[in-house]
């Protein structure tokens, strides 16, 4: 065992060093590294995309352990929103496996990386649509009109509204809605922080599957062939016709909650419900080998079943045990007890 002091990079001492160095990998789920490549066009490469959210959420040894095979029902409620073509409402405690859910279903079936909308409290169903900027187009047509009457200018005649695409961009929503032969998987994640009106403001888009761009609509007849090309979620360029999103294949969409509020009866009805109950000490197991490897969990299964005994009476979550197991494995601290009980904080404790 180490000594208490060892295993420290930041030491307090005031003390410039090049401890850094020392630092070991991060944790899998809070490795960045792969950001920057390229996934294919269509966004379908069945790995996730290139952005290494799939490795994040479900774990870099995923293919190496026994992965925990969902339960009956939970496959029956997810293959019943497949069929149907309605959303999936998921809920359940914090930690108890929600979004993975979403990066689970695209990884299996091959539907590229997961568009994921975080909601907020001040999150609208605009933010989830597109985003459409007036002011950077305003500032370059001014910039225009400016470098022409110097002699500079554009093409005289030029239609100004023919760039209106560059400034569009389609949110995670708009984006899951476009035109394909395969469905995409949209998370909207924790959609119980919203505010009061964006669960009811959700129910003609996702019961038509289509929405339409005003800014696009009102001058679609003056566009070359109707057309415009925005920006996607994907960072793709893509072609809307007569300003309007229409989908060919409704997405596979997850909303997660976490029970801090109830949804209205019209948005309930439209979904298939899904309760996820707390993970039994197999399941954390499982969680923990796919995103640390056997060798961690083993090393960590007195910190599972001290956590599972901690959540039958307190509110903690999954992702807190992930750290407590990593830190503990990688730096060796002494007081490992001790620093695991820091790490894993119950959270409904008034702060």
């Amino acid at each position: 065992m180490s000594e208490p002091s060892e295993w420290l990079i930041y030491r307090g001492a005031g003390e410039p060093h090049d401890g850094i160095g020392q630092l070991p990998p991060p944790p899998p789920w809070r490795d960045f590294a792969g950001r920057g490549d390229t996934w294919p066009a269509g966004g379908h490469d069945g790995n996730g995309g290139g952005d290494g959210s799939a490795d994040r959420r479900l774990g870099g040894y995923r293919h190496e352990a026994e992965l925990h095979r969902p339960g009956a029902e939970e496959l029956e409620m997810i293959n019943a929103a497949l069929y149907l073509r309605r959303p999936l409402l998921v809920t359940g405690s914090p930690g108890a496996g929600k979004s993975t859910l979403a990066h689970s279903v695209a990884h299996e079936l091959g539907l590229g990386r997961v568009l994921r909308w975080p909601i907020v409290s001040r999150s609208t169903l605009l933010d989830g649509l597109y985003h459409y900027d007036a002011i950077a187009r305003l500032q370059d047509v001014q910039l225009a009109a400016h470098s022409a009457a110097a002699g500079a200018g554009a093409a005289a005649g030029q239609d100004p509204s023919a760039d209106i695409g560059s400034y569009i961009r389609l949110g995670p929503l708009g984006t899951a809605l476009l035109p394909s032969e395969q469905p995409r998987v949209l998370l909207i994640d924790e959609l119980d922080k919203s505010d009061i009106d964006l669960p009811n403001d959700l129910l003609n888009v996702l019961e038509e599957g289509e929405f339409g761009i005003p800014e696009l609509e009102r001058i679609a007849d003056r566009l070359p062939d109707g057309e415009a090309e925005v920006l996607t979620d994907d960072g793709r360029k893509v072609r809307i016709r007569g300003g309007r999103v229409q989908c060919r294949a409704f997405p596979f969409v997850v909303l997660t909650s976490n029970g801090e509020r109830d949804f209205p009866a019209p948005l309930m009805r439209r979904c298939i419900h899904l309760e996820l109950g707390r993970p039994d000490h197999q399941r954390l197991a499982t969680f923990v080998r796919a995103h640390l490897g056997d060798e961690a969990a083993r090393a960590g299964d007195d910190l599972i079943a001290h956590f599972l005994e901690r959540s039958r009476s307190e509110l903690i979550a999954t992702d807190q045990l992930l750290n407590a197991i990593y830190l503990t494995d990688a730096a060796a601290p002494a007081g490992r007890d001790r620093l695991a009980d820091l790490l894993i904080q119950r959270l409904d404790r008034p702060r």
